[in-house]
């Protein structure tokens, strides 16, 4: 019989989920999560360039969205540069990268939903990056989405991809300030 101690838990932390849960499923949600948003991004912008191109855009409730295709060469709500396009592609590549490294770590259902959506953000707008034109690492994201007035006048014009990044973002924020961890464990409060 051995008289090692056994280690005690860290009194910062405590299991959040059952620790048992096997991490695939975790990275199987933020999958799933991903590609369905990806593919609601796709869908979204190529029913927008089939039937928006060269059209006025179009007022939906009552004036709280217009609908409208915006190529963007900028980054996410048009912030950035001109020309610096590939840039952000490459930037996005290293995001989806890290992102799929990073799954098999996860034992959090709320990190997966979080990272699986900025995932799938990250993967619609590197798509048009690499197969728009004007070229490939030069493409220009397809933007339709104007709140309040057309032209993004009140607010940037965004998609679906910016929306799932942004969205994702907030929530993997917010589980840091309420110290929920990616590996299942609350932080609790210091006294």
């Amino acid at each position: 019989m051995s008289s090692d101690p056994q280690p005690s838990p860290n009194p910062d932390t405590v299991p959040d989920e059952q620790p048992a849960s096997p991490p695939p499923r975790r990275a199987l949600l933020l999958a799933v999560i991903a590609i369905v948003v990806f593919a609601a991004d796709v869908l979204t912008k190529s029913v927008v360039v089939a039937t928006l191109e060269g059209h006025e855009p179009v007022r939906v409730l009552g004036g709280l969205v217009y609908l409208q295709l915006i190529r963007n060469p900028f980054a996410a709500f048009g912030m950035g540069v001109t020309g610096m396009t590939w840039v952000f592609a490459i930037v996005a590549f290293g995001v989806v990268v890290a992102l799929i490294w990073f799954a098999k770590r996860l034992r959090s259902v709320g990190w997966a939903i979080g990272l699986g959506l900025i995932l799938a953000g990250a993967l619609g707008n590197l798509a048009d990056r690499v197969f728009r034109a004007p070229g490939v690492l030069r493409g220009h994201v397809v933007d339709f989405v104007s709140l309040f007035a057309p032209n993004g006048d009140v607010w940037p014009v965004f998609n679906v991809a910016d929306s799932a990044i942004c969205v994702g973002g907030v929530l993997i924020v917010l589980l840091s300030l309420l110290g929920r961890e990616y590996d299942g464990t609350v932080k609790r409060a210091k006294r």
